[in-house]
């Protein structure tokens, strides 16, 4: 079924681009990164590092090792990630990347700026310390054990954790 934003969500837009907040595998250096630069997909444009105001629990889990924020907040910690700005093009590719409504959902978060390089026509440039509302993708449709697993405050395909990200295509799956 169809979900339709207030147009008060053009708030957070900026003519026909729109800022998400990534803390995953789409983040610069993180293994879907290269999406947010295909232009098949769309636009997009880094502006900065940012990080929640409230804790979220960004967890690591599935037969994949994918990131989850899950959609609780107060538990976990603050989350540290990128602010990206997005054509319609983009965002509708990520909404489509991340199984949007069914895995995740895209929602509104309040992020606090760590360091910010663009600017946004029309816009100033934001000071690190500012707050911004942005778009992130988090999930309320996770299993019953998620919000007991280990909790991070930034992800790293990497990472200490062990949990290294499988893609689906390399496993040979059907997707």
């Amino acid at each position: 079924c169809a979900r339709l934003w207030p147009t008060s969500m053009r708030l957070w837009s900026s003519g026909l681009m729109t800022r998400v907040f990534v803390y995953g595998t789409l983040k610069k250096g993180q293994p879907n990164n290269y999406r947010m630069f295909d232009s098949n997909n769309g636009k997009a444009e880094y502006l900065g590092s940012a990080f929640t105001i409230q804790k979220y629990p960004l967890v690591i889990t599935t037969e994949y090792n994918i990131p989850f924020l899950l959609d609780i907040p107060g538990q976990g910690h603050r989350v540290h990630g990128e602010i990206y700005k997005v054509d319609d093009q983009m965002l509708k590719f990520l909404d489509d990347f991340e199984s949007v409504p069914t895995m995740y959902q895209r929602t509104v978060v309040q992020l606090e700026v760590k360091e910010w390089v663009g600017k946004m026509e029309g816009e100033e440039m934001l000071s690190p310390g500012s707050i911004t509302e942005v778009f992130v993708y988090t999930t309320t449709t996770y299993k019953p054990d998620w919000p007991s697993l280990p909790c991070y405050e930034s992800y790293d395909a990497e990472g200490d954790h062990g949990l290294k990200y499988k893609r689906r295509e390399d496993l040979g799956g059907n997707d």
